[in-house]
């Protein structure tokens, strides 16, 4: 099974250290967003999207490109997300667009990140030092129960 993890990480690098504990784990392909074009999707049978939070939703671009996407078949995906919460429902966007687009959506995971977004800027931001070890221990706890779903 081929796999490919498309990621979006603008501000501290948070979403994208995450997705190379997941990568490294799944032995995928670690692609970012803005070197990606939508038909890559073909390439791969599993595809994990992720992004940081911004203001309550994934980053702009990363919603755009799933937006674009043709509708697919026979396709999985999961999907994660950073932010100051580190809450699943920030995934809820990315599930059930995923799924409208014909993905079935195998997993998902969050954790919470450093975060200097808006007022949290004011005060030098929220959770200094996410993600950590426990953090990326999760991650990879995360993708080897993806393992169990695609084997």
């Amino acid at each position: 099974m081929k796999i490919g993890i498309i990621y979006k990480s603008v501000h501290h690098g948070n979403t994208k250290r995450i997705a190379e504990v997941i990568a490294g784990s799944l032995e995928a392909d670690l692609l970012d967003l803005d070197d990606v074009s939508r038909d890559i999707i073909k390439e791969y049978d599993l595809i994990g999207f992720g992004s940081g939070i911004y203001y309550s939703k994934p980053h702009k671009e990363l919603m755009k490109f799933i937006e674009e996407l043709d509708n697919v078949e026979g396709k999985k995906a999961f999907v994660f997300t950073t932010s100051g919460r580190g809450k699943t429902e920030f995934n809820t966007w990315l599930k059930e667009e995923l799924s409208n687009k014909g993905f079935e959506i195998i997993g998902e995971f969050a954790c919470k990140a450093f975060d200097t977004m808006g007022p949290f800027k004011l005060i030098g931001g929220l959770n200094k030092g996410k993600p950590d070890e426990e953090d990326f221990k999760n991650a990879e706890s995360f993708a080897n129960s993806l393992k169990e779903k695609i084997l």
